[in-house]
């Protein structure tokens, strides 16, 4: 089963936002050298436990230090962007790193109301016109605007040999829709979503049009995981990422339907069933935990369960 990771390079306590982005670079060479498929940056804005607020230059650090494993952004959040800027940005990652980039797009803020005013002004005025971004962004990719386009001259440079890999990011039923349009790989955030996954991804996968991404429809479930050498030991584990989290933020994400929590043996049970149960391609692993060692000793645990 291809297995992938979801970081966001959390700040822990007592830790630095320099402490936190090498840890970020310590689980991607983990990663590669352990036989995951893909390593995505998450994109967030304002949040003091967070450092990835611009995965962009984070893949740059990490493509350096990597050598084959496929590196991505999860999500850029485009409203917040000219799709222009974003296109010469992956298709120089694209440039350097040919055939290892992804770009992830969303459209959720990724911050408070104010960080969002900061970075782009009407934001909701933005995600109505992110269909219409999403048809630029694609243009540029490929460099194919009709001939009386206004852009038709305009080339997002530099053009990679293998352009950045498109993926549409969401939990809704219009995110499985625009990327089946666009014939683009889909991610299905399985660890944030009360929403039914099945019938969004059932839809994305009966709508799928094929494009110049992928010749058929395929699904990454992102789950959130805890893996730990005993059950006891995963619970504890869970217990103190929630205590961190309640004194940051004031409420736990504790929602145990969505959280995959356990021994190697249950953690490899689980996910084959959500993946069989969501007729997924690719499981894509986010764990948050308290500490570095038992985030990575987590990561450690599924990988020898599975590779």
């Amino acid at each position: 089963m291809k297995l992938s990771i979801l970081d966001q390079s959390p700040v822990l306590e007592g830790k630095s936002a320099n402490e936190a982005l090498q840890e970020s670079l310590r689980l991607a060479t983990f990663a590669e050298e352990n036989g995951f498929h893909r390593f995505w940056i998450a994109e967030h804005h304002g949040f003091d436990q967070l450092a990835s607020s611009v995965p962009e230059v984070m893949l740059a650090y990490l493509g350096s230090h990597t050598h084959s494993i496929r590196l991505g952004a999860g999500a850029i959040l485009l409203p917040h962007y000219r799709p222009y800027k974003v296109a010469e940005t992956f298709n120089m990652l694209a440039t350097l790193f040919p055939n290892r980039i992804d770009l992830g797009i969303g459209r959720a803020p990724g911050g408070s109301a104010e960080a969002s005013i900061a970075l782009s002004g009407n934001f909701l005025e933005n995600v109505r016109k992110t269909p219409a971004s999403i048809v630029e962004l694609f243009h540029f990719l490929y460099h194919d605007f009709p001939p009386d386009h206004a852009y038709a001259n305009v080339e997002a440079l530099p053009f990679p040999l293998d352009p950045p890999e498109p993926w549409i990011l969401g939990t809704s039923m219009k995110s499985a829709q625009s990327a089946a349009k666009h014939g683009t790989g889909y991610a299905f955030a399985h660890f944030m979503s009360d929403n039914n996954g099945k019938e969004i991804i059932r839809t994305y996968k009966d709508s799928f049009k094929v494009n110049k991404s992928i010749k058929r429809p395929y699904v990454i479930v992102a789950v959130h995981v805890i893996c730990a050498e005993t059950m006891e030991e995963a619970e504890a584990v869970r217990k103190l990422a929630n205590s961190r989290m309640e004194s940051d933020s004031g409420k736990a994400e504790d929602q145990q339907m969505k959280v995959v929590i356990g021994d190697q043996k249950t953690v490899k049970h689980r996910l084959k069933q959500i993946k069989q149960a969501y007729y997924a391609d690719e499981i894509m692993i986010i764990t948050m935990t308290d500490k570095y060692e038992s985030r990575l000793k987590s990561y450690e645990l599924i990988a020898k369960a599975f590779m």
